[in-house]
């Protein structure tokens, strides 16, 4: 099951999200096909912009794309210039005007965890000529340098100008692709070379989910805002000793040894 399914597809309702996020059952199969158009125009547009997911949001007329790459820079351009565009040729294709469409950049701060940038990083170096087994190597051990906890690449194809195409494939660590509280993040590719398409796939498992560490926690207390520690330190001390507590019991038990029935005989 875990070979022969998407992993992030396998995880939807679990803990993944969908990429596209909004309901219409009317008009489902012309906002599906809408959708298509607008992440094939931006990945075209932005190819040298490692971006990694865009995200699509509607609400009523509004309509929201996220865009996720390891570059946000050129994405925006020179003043916010080239983010203008992009957000005017979407209006036009999508039949809206321009205040309906508003368009995010979220930054990939560590693209080596990402899975679909590493996928592409493969392709593009093995469009250069560069060994496909070292690429493989290379990647991995920058992966799990990053902190994960498992990565598995694989390539396929006519892999070195081989007459016949054949499936080569790499992994460190732990992928349990069949866990499905396991955080695998999936990645594809193609590399264009002059023996034709060579696809590259790309897993990578970052931690499991609902298992925190001692880091996890102590991040969560960092997240706790001021006003609420001081509320909690307050009521800690306005609560009271556990020694004066027990005083009214220990009397309440004198009490009651003294109607015994063998003290009263």
């Amino acid at each position: 099951m875990g070979q022969k399914i998407h992993p992030e597809g396998l995880r939807l309702g679990y803990i993944r999200d969908w990429d596209s996020r909004w309901f219409n059952l009317r008009q489902m199969p012309d906002l599906l096909e809408e959708d298509r158009r607008i992440r094939q125009y931006l990945k075209r547009k932005l190819e040298g912009a490692a971006v990694s997911k865009i995200l699509i949001e509607r609400a009523g007329k509004k309509l929201r794309v996220t865009i996720f790459t390891a570059r946000p820079g050129i994405v925006i351009g020179k003043k916010g210039a080239d983010i203008d565009n992009l957000r005017n040729d979407i209006a036009q294709m999508t039949d809206r005007g321009t205040p309906d469409v508003s368009l995010n950049v979220m930054e990939i701060k560590r693209p080596e965890l990402d899975a679909q940038l590493v996928a592409e990083g493969v392709a593009l170096q093995l469009e250069k000529k560069v060994g496909f087994r070292r690429v493989m190597k290379k990647t991995m051990e920058r992966t799990m340098a990053a902190g994960a906890l498992g990565i598995k690449v694989r390539v396929s194809g006519r892999l070195g100008g081989a007459e016949i195409a054949r499936v080569e494939w790499m992994k460190e660590g732990r992928v349990p692709l069949q866990t499905f509280r396991a955080d695998i993040n999936y990645g594809f590719a193609e590399a264009l070379i002059t023996m034709g398409r060579i696809g590259c796939k790309v897993w990578i498992f970052k931690k499991e989910l609902f298992k925190k560490t001692r880091e996890d926690l102590m991040e969560e207390v960092k997240l706790v805002p001021k006003e609420e520690l001081e509320e909690l330190a307050k009521a800690a001390e306005a609560a009271p000793p556990v020694e004066e507590a027990a005083v009214p019991v220990a009397e309440a038990a004198a009490d009651d040894d003294e109607i015994l029935p063998e003290e009263s005989a």
